[in-house]
């Protein structure tokens, strides 16, 4: 099985930047594709971005130009570098990551952007 935990999420204000780590733990050894969802208060979750093992990105219109996924394959993580964040960006960010074993999530991390 694979764990994921996501870290660094926090409060921050309007136009600064944070960056989102998820670690993979476990068997993480046929990790395919990882991602990033969010789920804001009252909404359904959505996704944000997804990279591949050999580095092929794509992203949510809404964060285009602003996120950029990254990975550390070595160290079995990825990274969600966010700037000029908005009050809209708050929402719980999932970490997810496609697996031989199947699809796996972390319990998420909370990004709370004030105005």
């Amino acid at each position: 099985q694979v764990q994921l935990v996501e870290s660094g999420g926090g409060l921050v204000q309007a136009g600064e930047s944070l960056t989102l780590s998820c670690a993979a733990s476990g068997s993480p050894f046929s990790i395919n594709t990882m991602g990033w969802y969010r789920q804001a208060p009252g909404k359904q979750r959505e996704w944000v971005t997804t990279i591949t093992r050999g580095g092929s990105t794509m992203y949510a219109d809404s964060v285009k130009g602003r996120f950029a996924i990254s990975r550390d394959n070595a160290k079995n993580t990825e990274y969600l570098q966010m700037n000029s964040l908005k009050p809209e960006d708050t929402a719980v960010y999932y970490c997810n990551a496609d697996h031989v074993l199947g699809t796996y999530w972390g319990q998420g991390t909370q990004v709370t952007v004030s105005s």
